[in-house]
């Protein structure tokens, strides 16, 4: 099968071919056959544009591909390629699980977080729509019932289907009563459809104060998009931080494999940097494509790598780090 490969820029160019080389590793019944194509920086300096029509042929035809950082200006400048890429393919799920691991210290680590979180990915004020009022700018915030719909369905389905027993919708609904609260009210009436499946709803502050003391409390999240954004990388710095985390964007017919984290430009280059969320993203893209028996080894053979200690990158290890291709040999090692 054909996987598309988007490196990216800055150190997507390493921690993507590191991932990749895990999964070969595997042996797998079909392989997977890596289909390179540029997007960002790369792809202007080559086509003269960041999206070039051949990348999105590719994902349209291959359906799956895996994905490293880009970079996004902050203020003026270009549009996130990841928002393009997700209103190009409809990819209205983004999946991002996160969970302890052994070996990481963190002000957490006595306590065992094992969340997924699911954020509409494709409406709220990420649906671009800004301007200008004379001097002053104003957004658009746009919650439709038939995008709540989707994602509230896509999170109990999950849970439904991976024996998760509790799903927690974070609102702004107290101040955002139409927006926020319609994205409530479909929520509550999804969760009807799933009485196995225990729902509950907290206001964003009031579930962030919960989150940050009681971790293991929470299972899975039901998230509109602006406040997905920031709780989605708040619990991933609770179990060690971006690196650490993967993230899946799905639609109804492309899904996007992505590390979360930036492009890191100080260590791009020097080959330090840490291979996990673009192994762990790829473990995710296993997972979808049906081979549920390598993912876990995956994500166990990293596990093993960072809780020896001993051939782990400079963020986990400063003292005494390896570079991002011995860490990928460890990896493969334990595999």
């Amino acid at each position: 099968m054909k996987v598309t490969v988007l490196p990216g820029e800055g150190i997507g160019l390493e921690v993507i071919p590191a991932a990749m080389r895990v999964v070969d590793a595997l042996g797998l019944r079909e392989p997977i056959v890596w289909e390179p194509h540029l997007i960002g920086q790369p792809a202007i300096e080559a086509y003269g544009v960041p999206l070039p029509q051949l990348t999105l042929d590719s994902i349209r035809r291959n359906k799956v591909a895996l994905k490293g950082p880009t970079g996004t200006t902050v203020g003026g400048g270009h549009r996130s390629y990841n928002v393009r890429l997700r209103e190009e393919f409809k990819l209205y799920a983004n999946v991002r699980p996160v969970e302890s691991m052994a070996g990481l210290k963190t002000r957490w680590s006595d306590t065992h977080i094992d969340i997924v979180c699911f954020r509409e990915n494709l409406e709220d004020l990420y649906c671009g729509e800004e301007r200008m009022v004379g001097t002053d700018a104003e957004a658009i915030s746009r919650i439709t019932v038939h995008g709540t719909k989707r994602i509230a369905r896509y999170a109990f389905e999950y849970a439904r289907k991976n024996n998760r027993k509790k799903v927690t919708t974070v609102h702004k609904a107290n101040i955002l009563k139409m927006t926020h609260g319609l994205f409530l009210d479909i929520a509550r009436a999804v969760a009807k459809e799933y009485p196995e499946i225990e729902h509950h709803d907290l206001i964003a502050d009031a579930f962030l104060g919960k989150l940050i003391n009681h971790p293991d409390r929470f299972d899975c999240i039901l998230l509109p998009n602006f406040v997905g954004d920031l709780v989605t990388d708040v619990c991933a710095e609770m179990v060690g931080g971006l690196g650490f985390a993967p993230g899946g964007n799905f639609g109804t017919n492309q899904v996007i494999f992505e590390a979360v984290h930036g492009t890191a430009p100080d260590i791009a280059g020097k080959g330090v940097a840490n291979p996990t969320s673009a192994i762990l993203s790829a473990a995710m893209m296993l997972e979808h494509l049906g081979y549920s028996t390598p993912a876990v080894k995956v994500r166990a053979a990293v596990n093993a790598v960072l809780q020896q200690g001993t051939s782990v990158t400079g963020d986990v290890n400063p003292v005494n780090s390896v570079s991002t291709m011995e860490f990928t040999d460890a990896v493969i090692s334990v595999l």
